[in-house]
């Protein structure tokens, strides 16, 4: 037997138990699924924060680029030049045509740091969600320059920006997008962790210390799984858990009145031997008569005492699920059956036919093959007496490889066929034990053969008992 599983360490700190079992474990999936999926929807938006921050600083150059229209010779005061920069929080602007470089707004001072070129003509959602990941780990201090369309197709308007601003800008956006974010994951997770722990979780953990109980003692443990009426795989793995516990408890039941009965039939056994010794003793007495009657009948008598010592002997051996072993021999199969219907039909008004030859012998044990028909006989006579069949005959035939035992009686109920060779199951008679056809099917098996219910109905039964060294 397996030992049992490792009860939960009860000086675990709560938080521990939590994160070891299945709904802390359901708990963080979920959380970090929700986070990796914001994660997803914040690459393409930080992406277009910092597409609109530099359009934006490119929309304001140009406008402060239309005041040098009005200006004579497109020219203004450095202060006015200085005024309009800061309103457009650029450094310096200039415009590119026909390969000529225009410096529209110069800068008010000597520009320092190192440069980086972006171009948003003609950007793929691609390479600005990576540019857009690339802005938080750029080096400080840096100088952007951006590129973008002009005021008509055949000018390339260009700015000069601190990285600074934009920089401060993507991680504020990238702070509130986090907290936002866990804020919603929290609430999310918690919410379908509420629903899956009362969908999933605590019907698997009900399922789960059904199975450790039930597993440390399947025998007497009465708190067994109620069936649910859910469909789904949880409800059917449970449906289908209750229904093995309660098969296994019933088998470990039945275990249990076997053992009982075990201990009864060996105190029992113990008697009958006495009894069918002293019967022996007077068949040996009887043998010795000169009465010609007595000498016919005393060997049959002998015969009939050795085998109930023989089966007094072997009964808790059925218990044991072990039958004496074959011993072949040479066998009359006309006399084993008659011998067996003088056993089985005494004293009950049934007629038997046989076409079995008298002269047809064979390779069997007769103990065994006595025990087989014997049963069966006993089995028919009984269900058409208990039937009150008004014709009451057993025929037993022949046929290729086998021999058949049919009746006029009454039929087999469907409990009986579906309990046919079960020990206390299969019997369709008020006082029946259900042994017999167990019996003659465990030594037709011995015997290498095989006894099956060939058809049963309103117009009789019939078994058929194939075995070894039948004419084919």
């Amino acid at each position: 037997m397996s030992a049992d599983p490792p009860d939960p360490d009860p000086q675990l700190p709560g938080l521990r138990r939590f994160a070891d079992s299945l709904s802390g474990r359901l708990f963080a999936l979920t959380l970090g699924a929700i986070l990796l999926t914001e994660f997803l929807i914040f690459i393409p938006s930080v992406s277009g924060l910092r597409t609109q921050w530099l359009e934006e600083r490119v929309a304001a150059a140009r406008i402060a680029a239309l005041a040098l229209e009005a200006a004579p010779m497109r020219e203004v005061s450095a202060e006015l030049s200085g005024s309009l920069l800061m309103k457009a929080e650029v450094l310096a602007v200039a415009e590119l045509e026909d390969d000529m470089r225009f410096q529209l707004l110069a800068p008010a001072s000597q520009i320092e740091g190192p440069m980086r070129t972006i171009d948003l003509r003609g950007s793929t959602m691609m390479g600005r969600s990576m540019a857009a990941i690339f802005e938080y780990f750029a080096p400080e201090g840096e100088i952007l320059i951006v590129s973008a369309d002009g005021s008509n197709a055949a000018r390339v308007i260009e700015i000069v920006v601190p990285q600074a601003p934009l920089k401060e800008a993507l991680a504020a956006f990238a702070w509130r997008v986090a907290g936002l974010s866990l804020i919603i994951a929290l609430v999310a997770a918690a919410l379908i962790y509420a629903v899956l722990d009362a969908l999933v979780v605590r019907p698997m953990k009900r399922v789960t210390i059904s199975v450790e109980q039930f597993s440390r003692d399947p025998g007497s443990w009465t708190r067994r799984l109620s069936p649910t009426t859910r469909r789904d795989e949880i409800g059917r793995a449970q449906n289908a858990l209750s229904g093995m516990e309660r098969a296994v408890a019933d088998a470990f039941r039945q275990r249990a009145h076997l053992a009982e009965l075990g201990s009864a039939v060996a105190k029992i056994n113990h008697d009958l031997r006495n009894s069918l010794a002293s019967a022996q003793l007077v068949s040996d007495v009887l043998a010795k008569s000169e009465d010609p009657r007595i000498m016919r009948a005393a060997p049959r008598l002998e015969r009939a005492l050795e085998r109930a010592i023989d089966l007094a002997t072997a009964t808790l051996d059925y218990g044991k699920a072990a039958q004496r072993p074959p011993k072949l021999q040479s066998v009359s199969l006309r006399m084993v059956l008659l011998e067996s219907a003088d056993e089985a039909l005494s004293g009950v008004t049934t007629i038997m036919n046989t076409n079995v030859p008298a002269e047809f012998t064979f390779q069997s044990d007769p103990d065994h093959l006595h025990r087989i028909a014997a049963n069966l006989l006993r089995n028919a006579a009984e269900a058409m007496t208990q039937a009150e069949s008004p014709v009451r005959r057993i025929d037993i035939f022949l046929t290729p490889g086998a021999l058949v035992f049919r009746d006029t009686g009454p039929g087999l109920p469907e409990t009986a066929r579906a309990n046919l060779f079960k020990p206390f199951s299969g019997s369709s008679r008020t006082l029946g034990t259900g042994l017999g056809l167990v019996i003659a099917h465990e030594l037709a098996a011995a015997l290498g053969g095989e006894l099956t219910l060939l058809e049963t109905g309103e117009a009789g039964t019939a078994f058929r008992l194939a075995l070894p060294g039948l004419p084919a």
